[in-house]
């Protein structure tokens, strides 16, 4: 007789686990390595017409995906934007909201806060960059499953999209404006992926500037227990 448990196993395969195998000395040469790397990315709002490898993106999609995520549905839709008319009617969309949130939305707080980064409603980067990706939450629809841990999971793979580009030598920024239901008809998706992420990517301008940001110390960030 076969019990419940083995009969489980049976219905669900599993695999040998093939785990990276790297020595405790290289292990952190490595992520030293990737630190001073990553810690090179900088939020950009100005691009260069310079084109991008379309495989990079396709790359950095794929990268992406290997996110975990909840129940392992993994609840997210990559829409990579090109054509420059769609971009002019995201640009359109993006600062009309961009607008009443700068006029009326955002508290004195908020605007104090990111008054050193020196934003306001205008996003001409959702045009100049060669390439727009808006990032969907993939919620239940006729030929999706329910999701689990939906923000959790998308927000993870974002991650990993960022650091993926970075890796190539890319610039993005992280644009979110709401309310952001809009972005369903410029990107034609239907009613349960929702919008929650857009991505402007390409290359610096050669007189691109940023903010002179610090980031936090380790010491801040880090609790031992």
């Amino acid at each position: 007789m076969v019990d419940s448990t083995q009969s489980a196993a049976a219905s669900h395969p599993t695999v040998p686990l093939r785990p990276m195998t790297v020595p405790a000395h290289e292990a952190v040469a490595r992520s030293r390595s990737f630190h001073d790397v990553m810690a090179q990315r900088r939020t950009v709002r100005d691009y260069s017409t310079r084109p991008i490898p379309e495989e990079v993106i396709e790359w950095a999609v794929r990268t992406a995906s290997t996110a975990p995520s909840g129940a392992h549905v993994q609840p997210w839709r990559f829409v990579v934007i090109t054509d420059p008319e769609r971009k002019r009617r995201l640009r359109e969309a993006a600062e009309a909201e961009e607008r009443e949130f700068y006029a009326h939305r955002a508290s004195k707080e908020w605007l104090a806060a990111l008054a050193p980064i020196g934003t306001d409603w205008r996003k001409p980067f959702l045009e100049d960059a060669p390439a727009v990706i808006v990032v969907f939450e993939v919620h239940k629809g006729p030929d999706s499953p329910r999701p689990y841990y939906t923000k959790e999971s998308v927000g993870i793979s974002v991650g990993l999209l960022l650091a993926a580009l970075h890796h190539a030598g890319l610039a993005t920024l992280t644009h979110t404006p709401s309310p952001m239901r809009f972005l369903n008809e410029v990107c034609d998706r239907p009613a349960e992926e929702r919008a929650a992420y857009v991505i402007p990517i390409g290359y610096p301008a050669e007189d691109a500037r940023v903010p002179d940001l610090r980031r936090k110390d380790l010491d801040e960030v880090l609790v031992r227990l």
